[in-house]
């Protein structure tokens, strides 16, 4: 029987212990999220997918039209038989031109978020590069998404960006043959 107390003496002595120790505890409210939540971006260095959908166009047109005339004349009396003189003056100018470009991207890039300013706006950044029979090309996104503008898929389009920089370049034996050779970009600049 004593040692039976000793026993529950014993046990109750370790219940007491362990009731003193600090428990760490496993829910820490700036990274918790939900297992039935979607994975969205919400902290520095989550990723989130861009699709990159944009077209532009622009056409501009001027037509200018502009003409002046000048005439300067002396009236001879016909009775003297005096010789008429005069000048005359005219200047005309026509003018027209039109500009007109078009352009557009698709593309699907992942990025990462950078930072989370005072708003809750997720700043974004990320390039991507790719490289196809020496076609080298640069996809580059950097801009704001506001947390309510990325998808349950963790995608967000790219018109919903605000402060978009968004490049598209690239470079390669395509490219080379597209511009211009050294010669002639040394006649365009003299002019002829």
């Amino acid at each position: 029987m004593l040692h039976r107390r000793s026993n529950i003496f014993l046990s109750l002595a370790i219940l007491l212990l362990m009731g003193m120790a600090e428990a760490a505890n496993l829910y820490q409210e700036n990274s918790y999220q939900a297992l039935t939540s979607d994975h969205k971006a919400h902290r520095r260095g989550d990723l989130i997918t861009v699709l990159v959908y944009e077209t532009s166009s622009a056409t501009s047109a001027a037509n200018t039209r502009a003409s002046r005339n000048a005439g300067v004349g002396v009236d001879i009396d016909t009775v003297t038989k005096a010789r008429a003189a005069g000048v005359n003056v005219k200047n005309q100018l026509d003018g027209s031109g039109s500009t007109q470009r078009q352009g557009s991207v698709l593309a699907q890039i992942t990025v990462s978020v950078k930072e989370i300013n005072s708003s809750g706006d997720l700043i974004i950044a990320g390039e991507q590069f790719l490289e196809v029979n020496n076609e080298r090309q640069q996809i580059k996104v950097e801009g704001r998404v506001r947390p309510q503008d990325i998808s349950d898929t963790n995608t967000v389009l790219s018109t919903r960006i605000a402060d978009a920089k968004i490049s598209y370049l690239g470079d390669g034996d395509i490219a080379n043959k597209q511009r211009p050779g050294w010669w002639q970009r040394c006649l365009t600049w003299f002019g002829l």
